[in-house]
């Protein structure tokens, strides 16, 4: 009996939540439309951003001992500039990454052609999970899908080329210095929040407002 008697109260508690909850975000919308409006892409980019930034995560810590050593261990890089910061020498590119050795020299998981396979499979999985998130949900897009994936695709290998060569600074240091998981943490985290707030602002243009207006007219 005691049981059942509050089954009641919590949903008419929860219930009380979501009405003062949606009374207040209409009240809000209605005293500020554009605030309001930024509030919610803002919010909902973030929590979609984060989610495949998850699934980035824990391709690029697995997927590299699927493809094994032999990849790990085969250097891939473009171009391929020699530099060396706080003591760490390495090899700059904007394509590809340093095959990783431990003291002994034998090859890591981690580094080489397996890392930019599992990155950028990663990246491409997770950027195929959140272009239909945030074009039908967090922008209410209803633009042509196609013209839409073209640029979001050219907008991603642009961005993916400012994160590599960006990552490829700090990010053989970080290997040095840091266990993998950290450093997984790190590359995920770094390119995820270079990335949020490029894209951000590039789908505000793809997906413009007033989209759906225009159309119906």
């Amino acid at each position: 009996m005691t049981e059942n008697a509050k089954q009641p109260a919590a949903k008419v508690s929860t219930n009380g939540i979501v009405a003062w909850w949606m009374h207040t975000w209409g009240d809000f919308q209605s005293k500020h439309p554009v605030l309001a409006k930024w509030v919610y892409q803002i919010f909902y980019f973030f929590v979609f951003s984060m989610g495949v930034t998850i699934v980035q995560y824990l391709i690029f810590t697995f997927m590299p001992y699927l493809l094994g050593k032999d990849l790990a261990g085969t250097e891939f890089m473009w171009p391929q500039v020699n530099m060396s910061l706080f003591g760490v020498d390495f090899t700059w590119s904007l394509l590809g990454y340093n095959v990783v050795r431990d003291a002994a020299g034998a090859v890591v998981i981690g580094g080489g052609l397996g890392y930019f396979i599992s990155y950028e499979v990663g990246s491409f999985i997770a950027q195929c999970i959140n272009f239909p998130l945030q074009r039908n949900i967090t922008f209410k897009s209803h633009g042509n899908p196609v013209y839409q994936a073209m640029w979001y695709f050219i907008a991603w290998a642009a961005i993916s080329l400012i994160c590599n060569g960006f990552n490829n600074i700090w990010m053989p240091i970080a290997q040095a210095y840091v266990p993998l998981a950290v450093y997984n943490l790190l590359v995920t985290f770094i390119t995820g929040g270079v990335s949020m707030i490029i894209f951000f602002f590039v789908f505000k243009i793809i997906f413009p407002e007033g989209e759906a207006k225009a159309e119906a007219e």
